[in-house]
């Protein structure tokens, strides 16, 4: 993995990464501890897929992310997978919620979907093979909606491309991070990256044009 690689974690608003215990969505990881210990742990668990821990890598093609506000951070730790795109595209969920704030409080439900049989073809092992032949939004776009048309499901609505501006990187083991910078527009993004000694940016491209 090149050397520069920067990643970004998205978090809820009040910067603790949660999981779920049964039905209900509880705090399991806060940002303090996170950087106190500078190791992320799987919090996710959906579609089907074992325990996890999802973030992006960030590309002058892909600089959007999941939620407006996380952390970037560097690692030695080489991803297990990577998708091009939001990997609800490749489930079978008959509606498709682009923003996180109208599926948190429903993330059992929203999150107990499955996986349309052929997606992996959009798996991959390394980030820079997913350049190659998905090098920006556009071509994933294209690609999802050919491959979901083809096993009969829907074309995806224009309101939906959001989710293609922002890729998925997996890790299916707790890793050490060196952190790097807090992004959110919220005042609390500001003082969280004051009190933890890190730079703050308002959004996580603003972070990649300052390396300009």
């Amino acid at each position: 993995m090149e050397k520069e690689r920067y990643f970004a974690k998205s978090f809820e608003e009040d910067f603790v990464l949660k999981t779920l215990r049964g039905k209900k969505k509880v705090d399991f990881q806060s940002i303090g501890n996170i950087i106190k210990t500078k190791i992320i742990r799987l919090n996710t668990k959906s579609f089907g897929r074992e325990r996890r821990l999802a973030c992006s890598f960030l590309h002058k093609s892909y600089l959007k992310t999941y939620r407006p506000q996380g952390l970037i951070f560097q690692t030695k730790t080489k991803p297990d997978f990577i998708y091009p795109f939001d990997i609800v595209l490749l489930s079978d969920a008959k509606k498709i919620i682009v923003h996180y704030y109208r599926i948190k409080n429903n993330l059992h439900r929203y999150y107990n979907h499955n996986l349309i049989p052929g997606f992996e073809k959009f798996v991959f092992k390394e980030i820079d093979q997913m350049l190659k032949e998905f090098s920006s939004p556009e071509k994933s776009w294209k690609a999802v909606n050919k491959f979901r048309t083809n096993a009969s499901y829907e074309k995806l609505l224009k309101q939906k491309y959001r989710l293609v501006e922002y890729n998925e990187v997996i890790f299916h083991k707790s890793f050490k991070i060196n952190p790097i910078a807090i992004f959110g527009y919220r005042k609390n993004a500001r003082e969280i990256a004051k009190k933890l000694g890190l730079p703050h940016f308002v959004t996580a491209k603003k972070f990649w044009e300052s390396l300009k």
